[in-house]
């Protein structure tokens, strides 16, 4: 019972750190994405910008979730990282070749397009690495033994490269919204033209993929279908946030595009737990079959409640002194 409830406790704070690392290290990645498509150099400096003082501190929260993986549930990490080394490595080098790109954009002359696209093409690649393996968790994974015994390519097929281009364009989503909270005049316009029609492709690519997603496991269909229930809430809720996005695009709101695309990732990201519900290593391997013994559980658990209210509390602070508006020509760097 007791390791019944640190593992709940547990999941809990890595589902937390998850969610907290898609939604803030999202729009930056939305920001890059959208980065060669941007009206003129000025404004891709703008878009820089906005995102510079906070995009480091963002991924605070892949290190906390992935820490955390590893010491409660091991076991993950012995299947699924075997199962997911190249789809990793792409995420790991584009997050890489983006953040090199932060830094030595501001200082090159001549040089500066390469690392424009340098900065363009590793947000591109992580973000779509993300959806990737998102889709290959939804597929599960072939095991034998406590071991993955699947091929190094499992993990790339027609359903992870359609999740792969959804969260792309979920991100996109993210940053164009962000980018009509933080600017504004031209750059904020061209912001709240390009919304809607990412919009469109988000809700199309996540249609195909709720009605696919069934046919990928029978455990996922029995759960949504056998029976009505409350879940159902949440593709209802999404709709709702969807509507949102595109009524507050449309009476030109500034903040509610961006709180409504956040509602629709928690909704979204819901519904996959809900999905996959207690298996950490689907299809076989729940929460508990993957924890570490109690005592490693207890005795990480309270020196990461110590660090979590840290964290919140710098990153709210970073927010808090680099919020309003950024505007030409001002910036961080």
């Amino acid at each position: 019972m007791e390791l019944f409830n640190l593992s709940l406790i547990w999941a809990f704070i890595i589902g937390f750190g998850v969610i907290m690392y898609v939604l803030m290290d999202g729009f930056d990645l939305g920001v890059g994405i959208l980065f060669p498509f941007a009206p003129t150099e000025t404004d891709r400096d703008t878009m820089m910008n906005t995102v510079a003082p906070v995009w480091d501190g963002n991924e605070t929260w892949l290190v906390l979730g992935g820490a955390g993986l590893l010491a409660a549930f091991p076991l993950v990490y012995s299947i699924i990282l075997p199962a997911l080394y190249i789809g990793v490595f792409l995420m790991l080098a584009g997050l890489i070749f983006r953040g090199v790109a932060f830094e030595f954009r501001f200082k090159a002359r001549t040089s500066r397009y390469l690392w424009n696209w340098a900065f363009a093409g590793g947000s591109t690649i992580a973000a779509f690495a993300q959806g990737a393996v998102v889709g290959a968790y939804i597929q599960g994974f072939e095991t034998t033994n406590g071991a993955y015994s699947g091929g190094a390519l499992d993990w790339l097929t027609p359903f992870t490269v359609l999740t792969g281009l959804g969260l792309l364009a979920g991100y996109a989503l993210l940053g164009s919204t962000w980018l009509i909270l933080k600017t504004e005049g031209r750059l904020q316009e061209w912001a709240y033209r390009i919304t809607t029609p990412l919009l469109i492709a988000v809700l199309v690519i996540f249609a195909i993929i709720s009605v696919w997603t069934p046919f990928v496991d029978d455990m996922v269909r029995e759960r949504w279908f056998d029976h009505i229930t409350v879940i159902w809430v949440l593709p209802a809720l999404t709709l709702l946030c969807a509507f949102q996005i595109w009524r507050s695009v449309r009476n030109r709101f500034e903040g509610m595009p961006f709180v409504a695309t956040m509602g629709l990732f928690i909704t979204t990201y819901l519904g996959l737990i809900v999905s996959r519900w207690p298996y950490v290593v689907p299809p076989e391997y729940t929460l508990w079959d993957a924890a570490s013994a109690y005592e490693s559980q207890l005795f990480l658990l309270l020196g990461l409640l110590f660090v979590i209210p840290i964290v919140l509390t710098y990153t709210a602070w970073t927010y808090w002194v680099f919020r309003g508006k950024v505007r030409a020509g001002e910036g961080y760097h």
